[in-house]
């Protein structure tokens, strides 16, 4: 029953994406065109009066004492945030810091709706405490649990403590009082204005989709209008291809002040998704080359194979933080021997959610990746500089 409704919400989510990027034109696309866009004009009211409202103080905001900062974008997925969170995270961490990344874990497995419903009535405060992936020393949850990019970061990072709640509030004066962290990383937070005090808003914008677009949520995929980049501190232009001066110029409408960085995702090597095995990143120069992905722009990943010398032959694409079963992991593999692939890739984001098989007749790796700065490293030092020691 959970995979049949998984399989639909993913179908339905699939087809409103074709619809907002006008992929589809039938009667039916054009009707949830039109509903979606009234929809945005609402969304967009709400968004300026949310931020009116913090604004005025009639919403409050709250404080705890350490220094904070969210990272997050404008745009619904794809910007690679979460190796920018890790590349802060590792320096800040190296710098002395005591460091604490505050997701609320999206897709991770969720609370019972039985409960939530009981408190809701009750009235009761919610005193559950964060889930902690990490407490910085020992990985303490499996990637449903967590969701798949806390424990990807969990994974990845040592000496930093990684917890999962929507109340971020609560999980960050937790990471304070348990664990002694001194700075706390909002993934996916420049939209969590709950937490303000000392923060830094570092804001990530995709070089290849800057602005989706163009049309606010869920017409678009804009969580807030471009005019909002002035609240930034520090801006990122990912998957950046050098060529960035008309965005450069479209951000200085904005925001003049921000430091500008520009990043691309590095690979660093290729990781057996079962036995962890390493192999360089030369190892696909010149083979054949199957793909899995679960992401929202999978096109950067599979063109970065190809990039590396690999022959792309077969390529699967599935929803966005999609959790694969195993007959999906074996229909890839047997797809993959047809169109005579020598090795299958993934990402790491997507192999923390494969489950366990046997099949080894066809090599599984997921490319680790980092960001690499480009442009606007003495930018990145700074910033890390001011938090560090302010």
């Amino acid at each position: 029953m959970r995979e049949t409704f998984r399989a639909w919400a993913e179908a339905g989510e699939t087809f409103v994406l074709e619809v907002i990027f006008d992929e589809r034109h039938d009667f039916k696309a054009r009707l949830m065109r039109g509903f979606l866009f009234g929809s945005s004009k609402v969304f967009t009211v709400a968004v300026k009066i949310r931020r009116v409202l913090y604004n005025w103080r009639i919403l409050r905001d709250k404080t705890l004492g350490v220094q904070v900062i969210a990272i997050g974008n404008l745009t619904v997925g794809g910007t690679g945030k979460t190796p920018v969170v890790e590349k802060f995270a590792r320096e800040l961490r190296d710098a002395g810091r005591k460091v604490a990344i505050l997701s609320r874990g999206y897709r991770s497995k969720p609370v019972p709706l039985h409960t939530k419903l009981v408190n809701k009535i009750l009235l009761r405060e919610d005193h559950t405490p964060p889930r902690i992936v990490s407490d910085g020393k020992s990985l303490l949850l499996d990637s449903e649990m967590a969701g798949d990019e806390p424990y990807m970061l969990a994974s990845n990072l040592k000496d930093v403590v990684v917890l999962v709640d929507k109340d971020r509030v609560k999980s960050g004066r937790y990471a304070i009082e348990k664990f002694g962290c001194d700075t706390l990383l909002l993934d996916d937070g420049f939209q969590y204005w709950d937490l303000r005090g000392r923060r830094h808003d570092v804001v990530l914008i995709d070089c290849q989709q800057p602005f989706g677009n163009g049309h606010m949520l869920p017409r678009g995929t804009l969580r807030e209008p471009p005019s909002h980049l002035a609240r930034a501190h520090t801006i990122f232009i990912t998957k950046s291809d050098g060529n960035t001066a008309g965005l450069r110029a479209r951000i200085a409408k904005h925001n003049p002040d921000a430091g500008l960085i520009e990043c691309v995702h590095h690979p660093l090597y290729f990781e057996d998704v079962f036995t962890g095995e390493r192999k360089g990143i030369d190892s696909l120069a010149g083979k054949k080359v199957a793909s899995l992905s679960g992401i929202a722009q999978p096109e950067s990943f599979e063109q970065s194979l190809v990039k590396l010398g690999g022959e792309l032959v077969y390529s699967k694409r599935f929803a966005d933080h999609h959790r694969f079963t195993q007959q999906e992991i074996l229909n890839a593999i047997n797809r993959a021997k047809k169109r005579q692939a020598e090795i299958i890739v993934t990402t790491q984001k997507d192999a923390v959610r494969f489950p366990k098989i046997d099949r080894r007749d066809v090599p599984f790796y997921f490319m680790r990746v980092e960001i690499k700065i480009v442009a606007g490293a003495n930018d990145f030092q700074d910033c890390v500089s001011k938090i560090c020691f302010r």
